[in-house]
């Protein structure tokens, strides 16, 4: 069967909120972002419970069921989040679908999911640009995470997206984050560290918590 569709893509049964995370291959940047946001949600809201918020990943040129570079994986054992299990993906139209929020790592990956079509326009950012657009909305303008984060996230995507024609970047290259396949481990970490530095106030917007300190 079918879901309707919605502005944002298919409508979310059962209360969910999909996040979709897009890169390139979909074996560096999207992975990395992928696990760190489900291990800060697990975080602030109590593992396992990610109160229906459902993070995934996949690549522009995915490489289907292929694992996570190991530099990414040593990169998420940095920070204490789960790397096992992960199968690359190839970026389709029911990916984008059915995602609630695509957040990318650069200003191409944000163009090709608009390609797409489906209405993705108002629900696709790139990760940086939607941490921008989050830092600038006041947390008393949106709803009451102890009513559920679900509606939350969905005022969090709207409001987000009524600043984006206001609120510029100050460069081009401000909203990027830039492909480290192929490097060493250091400059993976340095891309790690951008990421959740980039993931940090989004969680807290998306659920109302801040990181303990």
């Amino acid at each position: 069967m079918t879901a309707p569709e919605t502005g944002r893509g298919i409508a979310s049964y059962g209360g969910s909120f999909r996040i979709l995370h897009v890169s390139t291959g979909n074996v560096c940047r999207s992975p990395i972002t992928e696990r760190l946001t489900r291990h800060a949600l697990a975080d602030r809201l109590g593992d396992p419970f990610t109160g229906g918020l459902i993070v995934e990943s996949a690549g522009t040129w995915g490489h289907e069921g292929a694992p996570m570079e190991t530099n990414a994986e040593a990169v998420l054992a940095d920070f204490g989040a789960d790397a096992s299990g992960f199968k690359g993906r190839e970026l389709l139209d029911e990916h984008v679908i059915r995602a609630d929020l695509v957040l990318t790592a650069t200003r191409d990956h944000r163009a090709q999911v608009i390609s797409m079509g489906h209405s993705a326009g108002l629900r696709t950012f790139t990760l940086k640009e939607f941490t921008r657009l989050v830092r600038a909305i006041d947390p008393a303008t949106l709803p009451d995470p102890d009513g559920g984060v679900v509606e939350r996230a969905r005022a969090l995507v709207r409001a987000a997206a009524a600043l984006r024609g206001w609120l510029l970047a100050p460069t081009a290259e401000a909203d990027e984050v830039y492909d480290p396949y192929g490097a060493p481990l250091p400059f993976f970490r340095s891309v790690g560290d951008e990421i959740n530095e980039a993931l940090d106030p989004v969680v807290t917007a998306l659920t109302g918590v801040r990181a303990e300190a």
